[in-house]
């Protein structure tokens, strides 16, 4: 069902492939300006705008990477300067990395809770200054907060569960400016770096009640509905969208 996010702005961080592009494409088409970051994606970040605009959205790329808590501020305020508002951030951008612990680095803790969990603060930090009542923080977070089937994912998990608990922390602060805050938890979903077929989906086919990955649509169309009006009653929740992988 299309929301109405006439003239509203969006952000979204991590918005030029995967579940972050479908995102950016649901929200133009229902109606918002949306803004959305790469890092070393620019000829699929132009492509994407290009399309939005032939679909007759609009759609603004930006080069952010988003473990620059700095660049990822800067972008935020210049976004809503230049749209002359600020309505709906989607924190998107993530990282993983799966190994066994005893192999972890410094370096790999470092990359993948700054950017999971530590981008997710600092991009919601700075927009709560820019928004008005009837805002929107959308995280992007992982059903490996909940159930992690196979070994290999501590530091991962580690981050989208902190995501899942500043999530309601922050509902309840800012809930009295009427701005709601929630996390879509997806599960296996069919993306570029994780298809749904292949050794790897073969292993997590089998823990999947629906029998296959999601779409990256149906991931964005329940962003696109937190996104909109309806959803005002919805704030603090972490909502899987897994195919029943947590049943």
């Amino acid at each position: 069902m299309a929301q109405d996010l006439t003239e509203l702005h969006a952000f979204v961080t991590g918005g030029s492939r995967g579940i972050g592009e479908a995102i950016v494409r649901r929200l133009a088409a229902d109606g918002a300006r949306v803004t959305f970051t790469y890092n070393a994606s620019e000829p699929a970040a132009t492509a994407l705008v290009t399309s939005v605009a032939e679909a007759g959205g609009v759609a603004t790329a930006v080069k952010v990477d988003s473990a620059d808590q700095d660049a990822l501020r800067a972008a935020i305020r210049d976004s809503a300067a230049a749209n002359g508002r600020l309505d709906i951030l989607v924190n998107n951008a993530g990282v993983g990395v799966f190994a066994p612990i005893e192999t972890l680095t410094a370096e790999d803790y470092d990359r993948v809770v700054g950017i999971n969990l530590g981008a997710v603060f600092h991009a919601s930090q700075e927009a709560l200054g820019l928004m008005k009542s009837g805002g929107r923080i959308i995280n992007i977070g992982s059903v490996n907060a909940e159930r992690n089937p196979l070994p290999g994912a501590s530091i991962y998990a580690l981050s989208k569960a902190g995501v899942a608990g500043f999530t309601g922390a922050l509902a309840r602060e800012v809930s009295a400016r009427g701005i709601t805050v929630n996390t879509v938890q997806p599960g296996p979903v069919a993306t570029e770096l994780n298809p749904a077929v292949g050794p790897f989906a073969d292993l997590l086919n089998p823990h999947i009640a629906a029998g296959r990955y999601g779409e990256v649509e149906e991931v964005a169309a329940l962003v696109a509905y937190l996104s909109g009006p309806e959803a005002a009653y919805i704030t603090g929740a972490s909502i899987n969208i897994d195919g029943g992988f947590t049943a």
